[in-house]
């Protein structure tokens, strides 16, 4: 619904004096930015005490009774009014910015109504690094008690919560027997004992469960799909929906409990292509992944652990031709993903700390904090942009993934400057997504020649610095084409005579490409060999990693 933004100055204007989420400002002029980001933290944490929606602050009307408009000059072009949404985002702990920022005019003055959104649940807004609060008509520090207030909905664990109705056969039997293989992975010492717990001790070992009691986490990660009824309110549900280049949906599923086994049949949806490059005079590797598997899986994970069930809403994957979209309800409790990725440690709240654990437990996720830089780390070792996370709609998180290179000079440059610190490789990322950099940074990039042209239209340097060691740093990324292995693995047998597959993938690792992870590297050599087989370069004795592989006699060799 459309807001009547003139019937709004009326309600506002009609409020008692001491309404602690409204506040009226002559602002005939300027207005101080710090001024401005105190009044947005204070007006926010007041209106999430106070229960409203949304806090408001009315520029250009006077304080004093009765109330008159007087008009304000402040920002008077919308492109100004657009980049101080931006600006304060850039200040605050969860980049909250105004929701809407109205222009009016009132008995033909010019009145602007800055539309602030209510502190996310159990999170203070901070302006800079510091929380405040309306007291009369000054802005102070929020006391003590009200943090306290905005922070309980975090201590009611809702994932803690036991279930009164739920017992051990609400739970599926294949997700507890896999919960116990990941178990194992994790405790690989406790392996034996493991397998003499019935399967209410392991469930209150793992701290799913409670002292034989079924948790919500426990329905949640083990439930069986029919006992996800169990959590109404609450709703427990991913959904995966596939949408064209026009956006039109074209295919979708729901996947509700357990989750533990419901991220793989996500992934399995998921048309995870294979990326080809150009060509080999654009320095990138021949092909690749579109999406990271690692990466995937983490961010579902993630998704589970943070979501806030309560709200009732569900987990949603959007995957689009180049992009996979997350969604999750709940606000990024350690507020900027920056702020993770510097600090590079476990936030010191979590919003289902029973679930989380339970998850660590599990082997599916950590709690040391690296997960969000791994990903960001594991983008960058494939050349391709880095994660987007979208925190600008309070109570929700979103990242997207894109599967294709926007710009080849970010990647040219990742490739030829691997010395680039992530802070740089994230400016860099945003400058070819087309986002703002703050001041210090444009000048460092502009002073290492990093980026070029003037702002607005800043864009990625087309001139590679001459470094030692760029042709072998491009060769160790790009790799070698497949001729130059199969001589490799030809001159190893000739030497060796014979050898098991992990010698020979021992000895090629190191030489294929960088852009590659473990698996993929893994992968690439075992067809490798079995292309060379086929061809009759190789003969196979024997099955699986102990097969002994030596060269086919000189009268089946084919050139290779």
């Amino acid at each position: 619904m459309t807001l009547d933004v003139h019937k709004k100055l009326q309600e506002l204007l009609a409020l008692p004096a001491e309404t602690e989420w409204v506040e009226f400002k002559a602002a005939r002029g300027e207005f101080d930015f710090d001024q401005l980001g105190r009044y947005f933290s204070a007006l926010s944490n007041e209106a999430c005490l106070y229960t409203q929606a949304f806090g408001w602050l009315v520029l250009g009307v006077t304080n004093e009774h009765p109330r008159h408009t007087c008009g304000t000059r402040y920002k008077e072009s919308q492109d100004a009014l657009n980049k101080l949404k931006h600006e304060i985002a850039q200040e605050t702990n969860h980049q909250l910015t105004f929701y809407a920022i109205h222009e009016l005019l009132v008995e033909n003055q010019r009145v602007l109504l800055f539309q602030i959104p209510a502190s996310i649940n159990g999170v203070p807004t901070e302006w800079r690094g510091r929380v405040y609060g309306r007291h009369g008509e000054s802005v102070s520090p929020l006391s003590l008690s009200e943090i306290d207030r905005i922070r309980a909905p975090l201590r009611e664990d809702w994932s803690a919560q036991v279930c009164s109705s739920a017992t051990l056969a609400h739970l599926d039997p294949s997700a507890i027997e896999f919960a116990r293989s990941q178990f194992k992975e994790k405790h690989p010492k406790l392996a034996k004992d493991i397998d003499g717990w019935d399967d209410m001790t392991f469930l209150n070992k793992t701290k799913v469960c409670l002292e034989g009691r079924v948790t919500h986490a426990a329905l949640v990660l083990l439930g069986r799909p029919e006992s996800s009824s169990l959590l109404i309110p609450a709703v427990a549900q991913i959904t995966w929906v596939l949408k064209d280049e026009k956006g039109i949906e074209k295919d979708y599923a729901h996947f509700g409990p357990p989750f533990i086994l419901g991220v793989n049949q996500v992934f399995s949806r998921v048309r995870n292509l294979t990326y080809r490059y150009l060509s080999s005079a654009t320095l990138f590797p021949t092909e690749v992944k579109q999406y990271d598997e690692w990466v995937v899986r983490e961010t579902l994970h993630n998704c589970i652990a943070h979501q806030d069930y309560r709200l009732g809403g569900r987990i949603n994957v959007v995957e689009e031709p180049d992009s996979l979209l997350f969604t999750n309800l709940g606000g990024f409790i350690p507020g900027s993903v920056e702020n993770m990725i510097h600090r590079d440690a476990p936030p010191e709240v979590y919003r289902n700390p029973f679930l989380a654990q339970a998850m660590v437990n599990l082997n599916m996720i950590d709690t040391i904090g690296s997960g969000i830089r791994r990903m960001f780390t594991i983008q960058r070792s494939r050349f391709f942009p880095l994660p987007d996370f979208d925190l600008a709609e309070p109570g929700r998180v979103k990242v997207r993934h894109l599967g294709k290179i926007l710009d080849e000079k970010y990647t040219r440059m990742l490739i030829d400057h691997t010395d680039l610190d992530l802070d740089t490789i994230i400016a860099l990322d945003k400058i070819q997504k087309k986002r703002p950099i703050d001041d210090e940074t444009f000048a460092r990039l502009k002073k290492w020649k990093l980026i070029e042209g003037r702002r607005p239209n800043v864009f990625i340097s087309a001139h590679i610095a001459a470094v030692t060691g760029t042709k072998a740093a491009y060769i160790k990324h790009r790799g070698l084409d497949k001729t130059h292995y199969k001589a490799l693995v030809v001159s190893f047998l000739e030497k060796f005579k014979q050898s098991v597959r992990g010698d020979i993938e021992g000895f090629l690792r190191e030489k294929i490409s960088d852009a590659l992870s473990l698996d993929q590297k893994t992968n690439r050599i075992r067809n490798l060999l079995q292309e060379m087989r086929r061809e009759g370069t190789l003969t196979c004795e024997g099955h699986g990693p102990a097969a002994i592989w030596r060269l086919a006699k000189p009268d089946s060799n084919q050139n290779i």
